[in-house]
Parts: C-alpha cells; structure tokens; sequence
C-alpha cells in the first residue's frame, strides 16, 4: 500500500475560518481605504489635483482641448547651444559642450485660450530638452521673479478667493485683499506686481524658473539652483498699447523670428547652505554665484493646435540624470496638476486655432 504520513492538521471549524476572512477582509479594505485616501475619495475637504484643476476650470471655463493653465500660447523650437560652464555642476548631457534640441512653448497664464494678450502682466516659458542619449529636461519659467504663494493649499485657497463673481464676471477685490491679507509671504510677489505692465513681446523677457532644484556632478554632490532666461541682444519692448490687438504677442514672434533666430541666455543661480530651497516666495540674495550655462536658440514658431509642443506636457518633474527635485512642495503638486490636465485636454481632442477662431465676445466674457 502506498505510504500516506500523517498529519495532526485538523479541519478548521466555523469560528477560525471567520476569523481569517475577517483579517483577510480587513487586509482587503485597509488596501482599499488607503488608495481612497490617496485619491481623495474619503475626505472631500482634502487637497487633490483634480480639485485644483477644477477650480482653474470654475474661473477659466472649460475650453475643450485647451490646457487648464497657460491655456494660450505659441509652439517654438531650436535648440540650446551648451557653453560647458556647468557641467562640473550637473553630470547631465544637456550640459555637456554641443548642442541639444528644444521643443518649446511661449504662453500666457490662465485658464482662458481667448484672453486678450494685455489683459495679464505675466509671460511664460516652458522648454523641453531631448538629449543624444534620449533624456529629457523639462521647465515651465515665467516672467515674474518671485512665486506668491508656498503651498499648493494656499495656490488653491488663491483660486477659490478669485472666483469671478456672476455680476461682474471678474474676482470680488474685497475677497482678495482678505486672501493676500492673510498671506504676508506674497508680498514680494505684490510689489512686483504692482509696476508690471504688460509687454508688447515674448522675445524681450526675462523667464524665472522659480522653484529651487538640485545640480547632482559625478561625484554624487548636490548643488542647490535656480535657473532663468536673459535675453540676447534684445532691448525691451514697450508696454502694450491700445493698438495692440488681441493676439499681438504671436505676430510680434512671427515677425521677430523672420529677421532671424531670438536667443535667450540660460543662468544657473546657485545656492548657498542658508538659501531656502522649499518656499518659491524668497528670492535669493543678488550675491550669489551664477553660471552662463549657454544659449537656448529658437529659431521657427508654429500655432499651438498643430505644432510640436501640442501634445508636451510640460512637467517640472521630468528631468534627466544630474538634476533632482528639491523640496519644494509645490514641484510634486505641479506634477500631478499637469497630469489631470493633460488627462482632460487630450480626451477632449486637439484645440482651435486661437488666431483665427476666437469669437469677439468670448474675451469679454472672460474678464
């Protein structure tokens, strides 16, 4: 007869075989209660990218196909001529001698593709760069030195006080002198704001990226830095004029890049031990060392419907080997924002063109 060895196992009995689909159970809906948590289905009152996002839309409108943000802009490309300089900082290849292309997109902020282009003092900047080795590095830069708000709680609260109100269709000002009363770190940004005028031209300004990263060099150091664009050669544009129509900034490109390519200088700021590398609303003292880091050239422009920068999602938190994040709690918030937009606008289909086919009253309505 075959051997059968014995076992001292006995049938479990209704109690224990309850009790283990109770842990089991248990187990199961902690799972489920944790990604619920995370998507914010559990608690309505918490902070999720949707919720930022839908509180862009409630004060923009929804305009299928548009980015949520910077929702009118241009494409460029060209390419960024590497001077050397930091590459002892950063073991990436964009830094490396030669040259890389460059995918970008020149915008207005807003949720609004119909804006009228004199109706916000804020230009942006956003670049991707694909390297030979096929790493990528993408910014978003803007015109303004300094953040106004440190917190994705406080950006939002700041959409929520925005809110157009149904008479006028524009923010209650009382509402927001309350929200900035109670947020004294944008007071830098205000100051600022207060000369601004907006420019006759993307190719004059000066783009700020205004959250702090992380230049890692071959030996593993990390160097704290903050980046912007100077422009070359270009003195700066007037101020917008009544004769200015709405879509000024895209002829003025056009006609720019017709006499021949517009350059912008990279400069790499670095930080010192002491340099807040988490709070976007302080600047860093005019002292501190800085680096030409070489030139972004853009040499050709095409309508944001149909150009190369249509479908980029310009994610602050793509970057290649030899540039990390740094704290800043708003760079994994801007990541995941940009994520639920991207989500939106490209099942909705690819935009209008914004030069030929914005109603009139569409920018009223707007303001």
């Amino acid at each position: 007869m075959p051997y059968e060895p014995k076992s001292d196992a006995r049938p479990l009995d209704a109690r224990q075989i309850c009790l283990r689909l109770g842990a089991i159970g248990a187990i199961v809906l902690f799972s489920g209660a944790a990604f619920a948590y995370v998507g914010g289905w559990l608690d309505p009152n918490r902070l999720t990218p949707d919720r930022v996002v839908d509180a862009l839309e409630t004060n923009s409108g929804v305009h299928a196909g548009y980015r949520r943000n910077h929702a009118k802009g241009v494409c460029v490309a060209g390419h960024f001529e590497s001077s050397g300089a930091a590459h002892a900082l950063s073991m990436a290849a964009v830094f490396a001698p030669g040259d890389t292309q460059v995918i970008g997109r020149l915008a207005l902020p807003g949720g609004n593709p119909y804006a009228p282009d004199s109706s916000v003092p804020i230009r942006s900047f956003a670049l991707q760069f694909t390297s030979p080795n096929g790493e990528q590095w993408r910014t978003g830069m803007n015109s303004m030195p300094v953040f106004p708000l440190a917190t994705p709680q406080a950006f939002y609260d700041q959409q929520v006080a925005a809110r157009p109100d149904p008479q006028t269709h524009k923010p209650d000002p009382q509402r927001m002198k309350a929200f900035f009363g109670a947020h004294p770190e944008a007071e830098a940004f205000l100051r600022w704001v207060r000369t601004a005028k907006p420019s006759a031209s993307y190719a004059t300004e000066s783009y700020y990226g205004l959250n702090a990263f992380y230049f890692v060099d071959s030996e593993g150091k990390r160097h704290p830095v903050r980046w912007r664009l100077v422009p070359e050669g270009a003195a700066a544009a007037p101020a917008a004029q009544p004769q200015h129509d709405a879509n000024y900034l895209q002829a003025d490109l056009e006609q720019r890049l017709a006499t021949g390519p517009l350059r912008w200088h990279l400069w790499v700021t670095l930080g010192q031990a002491d340099d807040s590398t988490n709070d976007a609303t302080k600047q860093w003292p005019d002292d501190r060392p800085a680096v030409d880091a070489g030139t972004v050239v853009i040499t050709s422009s095409a309508s944001q419907d149909e150009g190369p920068c249509r479908d980029v999602n310009y994610d602050p938190t793509i970057l290649p080997r030899g540039i990390a994040i740094s704290d800043d709690p708003l760079l994994p918030a801007r990541s995941a924002a940009y994520a639920a937009s991207y989500e939106r606008r490209t099942s909705e289909g690819p935009p209008h063109n914004t030069m030929s086919s914005s109603p009139s009253n569409q920018s009223e309505h707007a303001q």
